[in-house]
C-alpha cells in the first residue's frame, strides 16, 4: 500500500491527508507542535471561554465544494464578523470603511457631497481599493482617499508588514476595499460561520480516519531529508509521496537564502468582566504599538462574567524563535521563492500546500480548495471524485 507523509496538522494538511486515506493510502500526518491545528488552534480556558492561541479566525466562503467538505465535520454557528477601527480616543469606525465611517468622522455637508461623489465613480453598493481610490481624477474623492489612507491604512499596515502599502499591492491591499454602502460586515461572502466547538476539533474530526496515524512533537529535520532527487523517512528512501505544509526554505535548508515571513507576539488577559470593546476586533489604526486588539467571548455571542482578550503585535520572523505567519511576497521575495519551487519539482513525489508550502496569504476556505485541487492533481483525469465520502454532494 502506498505510503502518503503530510507534513502539518494544520487545515490543509489535515484536509488533503483526509482525502487521500478515503481514497484508501496510509497516511502518517507529522507536526512539531504538541497540538494539531496549526494556527488555528483553539481552546477552552478555565472560564469556558474558547480561545484562539494565535489569533482571530473566521471561517468566510463563497465556495460549496470547500463549505459542504468542511460541513462533514461540524456543526456551524452563523457568524457575522464586524471589525472597527479605533483611529480617535473614543472614536470608532467600521472597517472596511464605509458611508457609516464617513459619516462619524466628516462634518454632514462635506460628507454628503464624498458620498455623492463616490456613488457616481465607483456606484452605490460598490467597493474599491483604497490604492486605486487615491488614483481618482476627482480633487474630492483624491483627499477623501488620502484621509482613509491615514488614519485606516498607513499606520496600521506599517505596524502589521513592516512596510508601506503600495509596497503590498492589490493582492493584500484589496481585501480591506472602501465600501459606498452602509454594510458594516468585515467580510461579504455567502457562508459566514464559526464552527460550534471550535477549529481544533474540527480539525480531530477531519484526521479521524483509520487510514491516518498521527505524529505530533516530532521534529521534521530527524525524520525527512532531501538529497538528489530522493525523499528520504525515517532514513530509508519514502516509497511513496511527501506533501509538505511548512516553510519550503526550511525544506531546502534555506538553499536560495532565508525567505521572510512576519511573525506575530500575543498579550492575553482574562477580565473580570462582560465586555470590554464594542466588536469583537478592533484595530488600532493611529495610536499603540500593538495592531488590533480581540475579544473571544464576541465570537461566541454568548455573554459571560468575565472575557478574554489578547493584543497583538507583529514583528519579523526569526527562524527557530518564532513562529512564521504571513509570507511576504514583496520585491525579491517571490522571485527567491521561486527559485524553491523549482527544486521542489527535481523530486517527483514531493508536493508543496499551505500558506507557507506554497509561499501565499490563502485564507482558510482558499487553504482547503487548494488541498482538494491538489488531491485531484495526485489521483489523475482518471479517478472518480465522488467515489470519496467527504466530497459527495448533498443529495
Amino acid at each position: 500500500m502506498e505510503k502518503v507523509i503530510v507534513v502539518g496538522a494544520g487545515l490543509s494538511g489535515a484536509t488533503i491527508a483526509r482525502l487521500l486515506a478515503e481514497s484508501g493510502k496510509d497516511v502518517i500526518v507529522v507536526d512539531k507542535r504538541e497540538n494539531i491545528g496549526g494556527n488555528i488552534y483553539d481552546y477552552y480556558d478555565k472560564n469556558g471561554i474558547l480561545v484562539q492561541a494565535y489569533g482571530p479566525h473566521v471561517f468566510h466562503t463563497n465556495d460549496e465544494e470547500v463549505f459542504e467538505f468542511l460541513s462533514k465535520f461540524t456543526e456551524w454557528n452563523e457568524y457575522k464578523h464586524k471589525v472597527v477601527a479605533r483611529v480617535r480616543k473614543d472614536k470608532y469606525v467600521p472597517v472596511p470603511f464605509n458611508l457609516t465611517s464617513l459619516y462619524s468622522l466628516f462634518p454632514l455637508s462635506k460628507a454628503l457631497c464624498i458620498e455623492e461623489a463616490l456613488k457616481t465613480e465607483v456606484g452605490e453598493g460598490n467597493q474599491i481599493p483604497i490604492l486605486e481610490l487615491r488614483k481618482s481624477e476627482n480633487p474630492l474623492l483624491r483627499e477623501f482617499a488620502d484621509f482613509v489612507y491615514k488614519y485606516i491604512f498607513y499606520i496600521y499596515t506599517m505596524k502589521q508588514w513592516g512596510c508601506k502599502p503600495e509596497q503590498l499591492g492589490q493582492t493584500i491591499m484589496g481585501r480591506v476595499p472602501v465600501k459606498v454602502s452602509n454594510d458594516d460586515g468585515y467580510f461579504s461572502d455567502k457562508y459566514q460561520v464559526m464552527p460550534q466547538k471550535g477549529f481544533t476539533q474540527l480539525i480531530s474530526n477531519i484526521l479521524r480516519h483509520p487510514r491516518i496515524k498521527l505524529k505530533l512533537k516530532t521534529d521534521l529535520k530527524k525524520e525527512i531529508a532531501l538529497k538528489d532527487g530522493q525523499i528520504y523517512f525515517g532514513g530509508r528512501v519514502l516509497d511513496g509521496t511527501l506533501i509538505y505544509t511548512g516553510c519550503v526554505d526550511e525544506l531546502f535548508d534555506y538553499k536560495y537564502g532565508v525567505l521572510p515571513y512576519r511573525s506575530l507576539k500575543f498579550k492575553f488577559q482574562t477580565l473580570k468582566q462582560s465586555s470590554f470593546q464594542p466588536a469583537s476586533v478592533v484595530n488600532y489604526t493611529t495610536s499603540a504599538s500593538y495592531t488590533r486588539i480581540t475579544e473571544f467571548t464576541k465570537f461566541t455571542c454568548k455573554p459571560k462574567d468575565s472575557t478574554v482578550i489578547v493584543k497583538e503585535y507583529a514583528v519579523n520572523h526569526k527562524k527557530g524563535r518564532n513562529i512564521p505567519y504571513y509570507p511576504v511576497t514583496t520585491g525579491r521575495n517571490k522571485v527567491d521563492y521561486d527559485k524553491y519551487e523549482q527544486e521542489a519539482k527535481n523530486y517527483k513525489n514531493l508536493y508543496l500546500l499551505g500558506r507557507l508550502g506554497t509561499y501565499r496569504y490563502l485564507n482558510m476556505d482558499q487553504a482547503v480548495k487548494n488541498a482538494i485541487n491538489l488531491f485531484a492533481k495526485i489521483e489523475g483525469e482518471e479517478f472518480d471524485m465522488s467515489t470519496i465520502p467527504a466530497l459527495k454532494k448533498k443529495d
